[in-house]
Parts: C-alpha cells; structure tokens; sequence
C-alpha cells in the first residue's frame, strides 16, 4: 500500500470512528508504527486530522475529505456508474457536470465517445461544469465545448461556488444535469456537506430539462446538510447492483427512473 493509499485509509478510518491510536492504525494497515507516526505528522500537518499522544483524532471537517483522498472508494462502482450515466448523454446536448469522484468518472467516459466531439467550431456536445478538474480531463482528451462557471474555488472538491457562477448558469439552458451527491433520500430528497456547492447545484437542476442523480450505493438513505433539490425533481437516478431492493423500490414509488450499473 502507497503512502496517498494508506492517508486515504487512516482518514477514512477516522472519518467512522473518530479517532484512532498508532497501535491499532499500524494493525489494520500492515504497517509499522513509525510509518504511522509519520504518516499522522504529515497529515496534522495538512491540517487534515489532529494529532494526540499516542494516536490521532478528526478535525472538524474531516466528513468533508478532499477529493484527492477520495478517489479509491468504491472505485469500480464509479467507474461502472460512470459509463452508465455518459451513455444517457446524446449528441448535440447541453450538459451540466459538477465537481466529484463520480462525476470524474463520467467525464472520463464521455471524452471517449467519438461520436460526442466535432471540431473546434462543430461540437457535438457542450459540457457546463463548476468543476475545475472536470473541465480539464474534457479539454485535454476531447474537443468539446466546455463552458465554466465563475466563483471561488473549493480546494476541497475543485468546484467553483458562489453568486459570480450563478449569473452564468441564470443565462444558459440545460439538456441533462448530471450530478453527484453527497447523499440521497427519498423524502429529504438529494444534498451536500457543503452549501456553497449544494447551491450552485440547485441553480443546474433549476435550468435544467432533466435531472440525473449520479450516486453509489452507500450514498443513498443518508443526509447531508445542505439540500440540492426534493425528489419529485429528479428523473433518474444511475447507482450500483448494491444499493438494496427495498431501497430502489422506495425510489421507484417516488417516480424516480433507475438505473443500475
């Protein structure tokens, strides 16, 4: 296991209990105990955990992890999700992408359909995301036509947040929303930590002809702060085979199209 492997773990770890000490840490890991010290001194030092004797706690916003550390939870899910939700995207839309590992995944899978890119002055599909990492994995692996809304940039999540994005989304019209959630619940409807990106969101799903909800399994019956919109405005919602009979059923009940990948 690398180091960036082994930070996302110990965050991860500390993400459900708390806290953790470097005895138990090294255990689970298959690690030394020095490599642990080290690696929660690097981390305190990001201001990403907090350190104590003999172990480490989480900070505040550790619910909130950046999306670099990210990436490797339930990878193959997002991958598969991804693919499935790019093949809902047609030639000659307008889409909206925001900022996730999910959504990544989804912009990875459409920069590879040849039939989604024309010329500099011929595109066959506009991508509007607030995500500065989407927009550069379109621009450099596809000739699309990217437009990115203005704000402040999130370290956190690469997305751009507050009223200068909004003026853009206002003047444009939208296809598809395709957007990643921190949660999704069938009566407190899709929402995410942050409010900031919860309402550039809101402002997609509000331009926006058809509302997809792109979320693994473990995303789905959780709650999140901030809400992005209630169930009765999504259309669709693209998960994986793990997500429960029941509660894809309750989903169903709600009028929510699904799809699983």
């Amino acid at each position: 296991m690398d180091r960036y492997a082994r930070w996302n773990a110990l965050l991860e770890i500390l993400t459900d209990s708390g806290r953790i000490s470097v005895e138990d840490a090294a255990e689970r890991l298959d690690v030394s105990q020095a490599t642990i010290r080290r690696d929660f001194d690097q981390l305190a030092q990001q201001q990403m955990i907090t350190r104590t004797r003999g172990g480490a706690v989480a900070n505040g916003v550790s619910y909130d992890l950046p999306l670099r550390y990210k990436t490797a939870k339930h990878a193959p899910e997002k991958q598969r999700i991804g693919a499935a939700a790019a093949a809902l995207v047609s030639p000659g839309m307008v889409v909206a992408l925001n900022g996730g590992t999910t959504t990544t995944e989804v912009a990875r899978a459409l920069a590879v359909r040849p039939e989604l890119t024309g010329g500099v002055d011929d595109a066959q599909l506009t991508v509007v995301t607030n995500a500065l990492n989407i927009a550069n994995e379109l621009l450099v692996r596809s000739r699309m036509k990217i437009v990115v809304t203005g704000g402040v940039v999130r370290p956190q999540s690469f997305e751009l947040v507050g009223p200068l994005g909004g003026n853009i989304l206002r003047d444009v019209t939208l296809d598809i929303a395709l957007l990643g959630v921190d949660a999704l619940d069938v009566t407190l409807g899709a929402a995410a930590h942050h409010e900031g990106e919860a309402a550039m969101n809101s402002l997609m799903v509000a331009r926006a002809r058809r509302v997809v909800i792109i979320a693994d399994s473990s995303k789905l019956g959780g709650h999140a702060f901030a809400r992005i919109c209630p169930i009765d405005r999504i259309d669709t919602l693209v998960t994986d085979f793990n997500a429960t009979p029941e509660t894809l059923a309750a989903f169903t009940a709600a009028g929510v199209k699904i799809v699983t990948a």
